[in-house]
């Protein structure tokens, strides 16, 4: 297909780091130009990924006639003002988890006209480890699949940091423990009923850096996850049915362009020792990420999950959010 022409608005670590890298190497897209608040900080990275256009600023992008389909890796305050203005500029958009700070504030979204694309940027519905793990949790392979525990935590002190300042949607919650709602969700195939939540608050910052959360999607299915931002790194998926166990052990930073691995444990022996190991073809999630947003802009297939997904995905972080205010189960 014509490669998709795609712009940036943002240095954002993630992006300059991780996406662009990925989607870079792909031939179904081409990141034509990239913008920064600074003109400088945007050439700089434009000559250090080789992007050929810099802009700076958001609008200044967004005004190029060229440019087709927009990334938005802006802090979390910034992900509905600025895919607002992007659609209206004419353009699609991948936009950065979480789409928004709350579900009424992505509801917004609901008002943009169809034809141009919105999609929220979770990678690892693209990665064959998390395909690989559907498929054999629908399957039957693990009997009835019970429960999803997750772990996941990285250690951030900084107070300049965007993820440390609440006031713009900082904190674990909406910044990792999306991750375990949205796989939660992708796994099950079904949309939870009610949520709780206990969280510990860093005293300065304000943001959530300890959150654990209990996900009930009903028919004795659950999610109970911790995510913190002030712990050692880790990671860790296990998928737990009546007949079988599946770990995901790099379920979300999975390294780009390698292979992976899952592991299925039938319980025979305590401690995973006959556990199995499932190899996972080499992959590019945040490649396979853009792939996938291109392909749907030229209407060779359709969007996988819009705006209505990432508004039910709000709504399960809201819910979370409320019951630690009042201390019981949230309807969702």
């Amino acid at each position: 297909m014509e490669p998709v022409r795609w712009g940036v608005i943002s240095t954002a670590r993630i992006g300059v780091a991780k996406v662009l890298p990925g989607m870079l190497r792909s031939r179904e897209l081409k990141i034509l130009a990239i913008a920064s608040r600074e003109e400088k900080r945007a050439k700089r990275w434009a000559k250090k990924l080789g992007i050929p256009r810099a802009y700076g600023s958001y609008e200044a992008l967004l005004a190029d006639p060229e440019i087709e389909a927009i990334y938005n890796p802006l802090p979390n305050h910034l992900h509905v003002p600025l895919t607002l203005a992007a659609v209206r500029a004419g353009k699609h958009v991948l936009c950065e988890k979480p789409i928004a700070i709350t579900a009424a504030e992505a509801e917004v979204l609901r008002e943009l006209p169809p034809d141009r694309l919105v999609a929220e940027a979770f990678m690892v519905r693209n990665h064959p480890q998390w395909q690989e793990a559907r498929k054999r949790a629908q399957s039957g392979a693990l009997g009835e699949v019970r429960a999803i525990q997750v772990f996941f935590s990285y250690h951030l002190v900084d107070p300049a940091n965007v993820r440390n300042q609440a006031d713009i949607g900082g904190g674990g919650l909406l910044d990792i423990g999306c991750y375990p709602v949205v796989v939660a969700r992708y796994i099950f195939g079904a949309e939870p009923l009610r949520a709780i939540a206990l969280i510990d608050r860093d005293p300065n910052f304000r943001i959530d850096r300890v959150t654990t959360g209990i996900v009930d999607f009903g028919q004795g299915r659950r999610l109970d996850f911790t995510v913190s931002t002030q712990s050692v790194d880790h990671q860790r998926v296990d998928i737990v049915g009546t007949k079988g166990r599946l770990e995901v052990p790099i379920p979300f930073n999975a390294p780009q362009g390698k292979a992976t691995r899952l592991y299925l444990d039938k319980g025979q022996k305590l401690g995973g020792a006959g556990a199995k190991s499932i190899p996972i073809r080499a992959a590019d999630q945040y490649r396979l990420q853009g792939e996938a947003f291109s392909r749907a802009v030229r209407g060779i297939e359709p969007l996988a999950y819009g705006i209505e997904d990432s508004i039910r995905q709000m709504r399960v972080l809201d819910a979370l959010f409320r019951s630690t205010e009042t201390g019981r189960w949230e309807t969702i």
